[in-house]
């Protein structure tokens, strides 16, 4: 899979709480999930340690700012399932554009995570196959 830089919205970004994406997607205005679906790709960069789950959600807005942050999706792994290479099962591009697009992660459990890196974004297609997961 490729990446592009301008369409990422985190690399190997360190998750030791709950926290937002390093980068925000400039969506542009109307639907972008309508016609060919955009491949999206969540994938664990570094093994998780200490936290119950992670969810990550898909977020839009209409300013940068986020000031009213819309969940367009959301999942949840497993400590178990956090290893390199995991990849969340959210594939494509859900409807729902505001247009600014970022992710949250939420991190669940009493103690914090010390490692555990995602890397995300938009990618030109994706290789994904019961093997990758």
């Amino acid at each position: 899979m490729l990446f592009d830089s301008q369409s990422k919205f985190s690399e190997n970004q360190a998750i030791t709480a709950t926290t937002t994406s390093q980068n925000i997607v400039n969506m542009g205005a109307g639907e972008v999930a309508f016609g060919t679906p955009k491949p999206l790709v969540i994938q664990v960069s570094e093994d998780f340690n200490n936290l119950t789950s992670l969810t990550v959600d898909i977020e839009t807005a209409s300013d940068e700012a986020f000031t009213s942050p819309v969940t367009l999706q959301s999942s949840t792994a497993k400590l178990g399932d956090l290893k390199t290479g995991f990849t969340f099962p959210i594939t494509v591009l859900p409807k729902g554009n505001k247009g600014y697009m970022r992710l949250k992660y939420n991190v669940e459990g009493t103690t914090a995570p010390t490692t555990g890196k995602i890397t995300a974004g938009i990618v030109a297609a994706s290789s994904q196959s019961w093997q990758d997961i």
